[in-house]
């Protein structure tokens, strides 16, 4: 089993589910990023329970070479999207998609299958296939 399987298998049993995993740098500091789901909403308490659950994992797995700090949060109302499951569960929000030669087809998310996703533009339908996409986030109009 991999930190991400034993990450989301952990986290399960206090009703959230992994969004995603990310290493970064921000002035000279590692952080390891896990972002949580839940039908209900992401609050404090819930990203310190997350965070106390999976502290003992990463103890023994360690995410980064070195010291890092840990960061559990939601993914945020503008959210990147990089799994089938991501846009799927953003069917109905607004979407920005960058495909390979920098084009930027924003719209409304109507449809999302294993291979493609319908968008629904100013221009009428599109359908694009996930490997078009170099680029895909929500994002909300002010």
């Amino acid at each position: 089993m991999n930190l991400e399987e034993s990450i989301e298998m952990t986290i399960k049993g206090c009703g959230v589910e992994l969004y995603d995993l990310v290493n970064t740098k921000e002035h000279d500091t590692n952080i390891f990023r896990v972002f949580i789901t839940s039908p209900d909403g992401v609050n404090l308490d819930k990203c310190a329970e997350v965070s106390r659950l999976i502290s003992p994992i990463l103890d023994i797995d360690e995410p980064m070479n070195g010291k890092y700090n840990l960061e559990v949060s939601s993914p945020g109302i503008e959210r990147k999207l990089k799994k089938v499951q991501h846009y799927k569960g953003s069917l109905g929000e607004k979407v920005r998609i960058k495909d390979f030669d920098k084009n930027i087809v924003k719209g409304k998310l109507l449809s999302a299958d294993e291979n493609e996703i319908k968008i629904e533009t100013e221009h009428g339908e599109e359908i694009i296939s996930y490997d078009e996409i170099s680029a895909a986030s929500t994002y909300y109009e002010w």
